[in-house]
């Protein structure tokens, strides 16, 4: 009997939908990348906790660790404490704190598990910020926390630094203070303002070019210091022509939500063979784990055709999650995993599930059953149906 209910369509109108139903693909098991694959991983909100959702973090600390385990399953790393975890909306620094030591601890039963964690200023009081100094003892108490649990950074874009930064030239004194310091080498973070409108001018201009003309002068500064450079401002050229200027040995890591089949798989035109492809560290890969490992698997096998039959279905998917207003894309990551009975319930940290209407998830509904993504479709099914019972549809 086929799996069917009735879903909102674009119009405001009710039509019946039949699922396709087929299972996700399995990854190939013992396949060692060719990639380095972070996933950057959501938080699973505690629903019976006595808090006010807007105000305070409650994090079910077994189901968030117990996906960490499932993504290190996969031979997925996990990007810890980014912005998936909603950092900076819903998620504090004493809680992503705890989220990262609880990662690492997790990380240490998994021979290989990859664990980097966001370092940045979300601890002050932006209004208190005056002054770079005070940005920089901001990264610097993060960063000295993170490194004395022994964690890999990422630093993170800082909207303190944004505020207060007046020139390219206040940006190359932040960076070289932290690089210089850094124990061992670092991600850096370039989240464009379609994530965070807080961030826009970063790297001190509004000209995109500009400001990757300052971010690639300190990487070259301190090339010894950075793994690589996470960039997600949803333009695959722009990404492409500043993975071609990157110092040898230092990656790319795309964060492009819309192009990162086509980026991840590369062109192959550069010096350096990390000129020609980039790694990951994307949002979207908490939400299509298991084909993001399979489409991986393939393409460190030199099936290319196959990498791309894999993870090209899922792009229309995560073009919708990220869809404008991008910041709210960590309701849509969240849904999925509801959906494919990785957690109990469909609650998140600041509340943050209301961020999307009930014709987005419809419509993440379709595009997550037509890319083969609802791994246990009886499942997704009931829980969709609850959803839409709540917003009063029925059937």
């Amino acid at each position: 009997m086929a799996l069917s209910l009735t879903l909102p369509t674009a119009s405001g109108s009710l039509a019946p939908y039949a699922l396709r139903g087929t299972a996700p693909v399995k990854p190939e098991a013992g396949v060692k990348f060719n990639r380095i694959a972070y996933s950057a991983a959501h938080v699973v909100a505690d629903p019976l906790a006595a808090v006010d959702p807007w105000l305070q973090a409650a994090v079910d600390w077994d189901a968030t660790i117990a996906y960490r385990r499932h993504l290190f399953s996969l031979r997925l790393g996990v990007a810890e404490a980014m912005d998936t975890a909603q950092r900076g909306m819903g998620l504090d620094w004493p809680t992503s704190l705890e989220l990262i030591r609880r990662s690492l601890d997790a990380a240490k039963d998994v021979p290989g598990a990859l664990v980097a964690s966001g370092c940045g200023t979300d601890h002050l009081n932006i209004d208190d910020v005056k002054s770079v100094d005070d940005v920089i003892r901001g990264y610097e108490e993060q960063m000295a926390a993170i490194e004395a649990l022994g964690g890999k950074l990422i630093v993170m874009a800082s909207r303190a630094l944004a505020r207060v930064a007046k020139s390219p030239a206040d940006y190359e004194r932040v960076y070289d203070r932290i690089l210089s310091q850094a124990k061992q080498p670092v991600v850096l973070h370039w989240l464009g303002d379609m994530f965070d409108p807080a961030l826009a001018g970063y790297w001190g201009s509004k000209d995109v070019d500009a400001a990757m003309d300052t971010a690639l002068a300190v990487i070259a500064a301190h090339p010894h210091k950075v793994d690589g450079i996470k960039i997600s401002l949803l333009d695959k050229d722009k990404e492409i022509a500043m993975r071609r200027r990157l110092p040898a040995g230092v990656r790319m890591y795309t964060g492009d939500d819309f192009n990162y089949a086509e980026l991840i798989a590369g062109d192959g035109v550069g010096s350096e063979p990390t000129h020609g492809q980039s790694d990951a560290l994307l949002g979207i890969f908490d939400a299509i784990a298991p084909a993001a490992s399979a489409a991986l698997g393939a393409l460190a096998q030199g099936d290319t055709e196959k990498f791309h039959a894999i993870l090209g279905p899922t792009v229309p998917l995560s073009r919708h999650i990220f869809a404008a207003p991008t910041r709210f894309y960590k309701t849509g990551v969240v849904f999925m995993a509801w959906l494919n009975g990785h957690q109990k319930h469909f609650t998140m940290v600041g509340g943050q599930q209301s961020t999307r209407s009930l014709q987005h998830f419809a419509e993440l509904f379709r595009l997550a059953d037509a890319a083969n993504l609802l791994e246990q479709p009886e499942l997704a099914l009931r829980r969709m149906k609850t959803l839409l019972a709540l917003h009063g549809v029925e059937g």
